[in-house]
C-alpha cells in the first residue's frame, strides 16, 4: 500500500532490482509542476513516513541522520534562491542546438549533459515542468553527436578527452530513459554501452580515447556511473565489467586512503580524483568496504571550512564527487559535509546567477547546482 502511495519507494525498489523504467520515474514527474512546493510536500511527506515507520528502511550508510530523510532541511530558503538563479542562467545561455560550453568548449557534450542533469536534479523531465524543454533540446543534441561507433562527442570545440565526454553524455541520457519520446534513444544508448564496454582496458579501466590501451581513475569513474545508470534503465552490461573496474579501482587506493591517478605508473593521492574513486565504489555496490572508510577519512581534510579559501585544483569536480560519496556515506559525514560545501557555493555565486571555473562558467554552474540539489534525490544514480 505504501509503494502505491509514495513513488520515492518504487524508486529504491525500483533501482535495487532494475526494474522498468516507468515505476522507476513516478517521483519525478510528479514534481515536475512549475510550484516547488510540489516537491517539498512529497519530500516532508517521506520524511514523515521514514519517522512513523520508525527508521527501518534499508540505507547504504546507516540508520543514523540518513539523508533520505533529513535531506529537505539542508535546502535553506537562500539556497533554494541560488539554485533558482542559477538554472535561469542556464536556461538563457542554452544555444539553440541545445548545447552548452564556452569558448574553446563550446558544443562539449559533457558540459551539455552536466546541464541536463542540473535541469534534472530541479524534478523537470524531458518535455515536463519549468525545464522540460531545455532537457528535450539537450537530448536532441547529444543524440545528433552519436556516431555510428556509439561514440557520443562533438568536434567543434575541446576537450578533456572523448571518453569524458562520452560517459557524462550516457548518464544523462540513461538518466532519461523511458521519459523522452524519442524512438532513436534506444538504439543509440545501446551502442553507446556497447563502446564502454568494449572499450575497456586489460587494468579493468578506460582512457581518454575509446581504446583500450591504457587506463586513468577519473575516465575510469565516468564510465563505471554511465553503466551503472544504463544498467538501471534495463541494458546488458556484463558483471565481468563492473567487476574488473572496481578491481581497477581499489588497486589504485594508497596507504593515505586517497587514490592515485593512473596504476600503471603510482602517483600521489589527490581531492578530485579520490571523492571520484569513492563514488564508483559505491555505485557497483560496496558500502563498507575497508577502502570506502580509508578513502572517507581522507576526504574529511578537504571539507570546506567558514572563511577558510582554498585553491583547489578542480573545485566544482571534485566537490561533485565529494557530496555524493558523503551522501551514500550518510551520518555525520553527510550532515558535516553538505551544509559547509552549500555555505562555501552560495558565497561563490555570481550576480547572474553563475559559477565561474577555468574550463567555462555553463560547467561551473552545472556541476554546482546538481551539488546544491542532491537532497531533492530524484535521479536513479543519486539515490542510496
Amino acid at each position: 500500500m505504501l509503494t502505491g502511495l509514495i513513488p520515492k519507494f518504487h524508486l529504491v525498489v525500483g533501482r535495487e532490482a532494475n526494474v522498468g523504467r516507468t515505476t522507476a520515474f513516478i517521483f519525478p514527474r510528479l514534481v515536475g509542476a512549475p510550484e516547488r512546493r510540489t516537491m517539498r510536500f512529497w519530500l516532508g511527506f517521506v520524511c514523515l513516513v521514514g519517522w512513523w515507520l520508525g527508521g527501518n528502511l534499508p540505507s547504504a550508510g546507516g540508520a543514523e541522520a540518513d539523508p533520505e530523510t533529513t535531506a529537505i532541511h539542508m535546502i535553506t530558503p537562500a539556497t533554494d534562491r541560488a539554485i533558482q538563479r542559477g538554472l535561469a542562467f542556464l536556461a538563457q545561455v542554452q544555444r539553440e542546438d541545445g548545447s552548452f560550453g564556452t569558448g574553446l568548449y563550446g558544443g562539449n557534450t559533457a558540459i551539455t549533459a552536466l546541464a541536463g542533469l542540473a535541469f534534472l536534479c530541479s524534478g523537470s523531465t524531458p518535455g515536463r515542468g519549468p525545464y522540460g524543454r531545455q532537457i528535450d533540446r539537450v537530448i536532441d543534441y547529444l543524440l545528433a553527436h552519436a556516431q555510428e561507433s556509439g561514440l557520443i562527442v562533438s568536434q567543434r570545440g575541446m576537450s578533456h578527452g572523448p571518453m569524458y565526454d562520452h560517459g557524462f553524455a550516457v548518464l544523462f541520457l540513461a538518466e532519461c530513459y523511458g521519459m523522452a519520446r524519442r524512438t532513436d534513444l534506444r538504439e543509440k544508448l545501446s551502442r553507446a554501452v556497447q563502446l564502454i564496454v568494449a572499450t575497456q582496458n586489460q587494468e579493468g579501466g578506460w582512457r581518454y580515447q575509446p581504446r583500450g590501451s591504457d587506463a586513468d581513475i577519473s575516465v575510469t569513474v565516468c564510465q563505471v556511473m554511465a553503466l551503472r545508470a544504463a544498467r538501471n534503465a534495463g541494458f546488458f552490461v556484463p558483471k565481468q565489467t563492473i567487476d574488473r573496474s572496481i578491481d581497477y579501482v581499489k588497486k589504485s587506493q594508497n596507504p593515505d586512503g586517497g587514490f592515485m591517478y593512473m596504476l600503471s605508473v603510482g602517483g600521489q593521492s589527490q581531492f578530485a580524483r579520490s571523492a571520484a574513486a569513492l563514488v564508483a565504489l559505491y555505485t557497483a555496490g560496496i558500502y563498507d568496504a575497508p577502502e570506502i572508510q580509508k578513502g572517507l577519512d581522507y576526504l574529511a581534510r578537504f571539507q570546506p571550512q567558514v572563511g577558510q579559501v582554498r585553491r583547489e585544483e578542480y573545485y566544482f569536480y571534485g566537490h561533485y564527487y565529494a557530496v555524493q560519496a558523503m551522501w551514500w556515506a550518510g551520518g555525520t559525514r553527510w550532515t558535516g559535509w553538505f551544509p559547509a560545501i552549500r555555505d562555501d557555493l552560495l558565497a561563490r555565486q555570481r550576480p547572474d546567477g553563475s559559477w565561474s571555473d577555468p574550463i567555462c562558467p555553463h560547467c561551473a554552474t552545472a556541476m554546482a547546482l546538481i551539488i546544491l540539489q542532491l537532497p531533492n534525490n530524484v535521479l536513479p544514480i543519486f539515490q542510496r
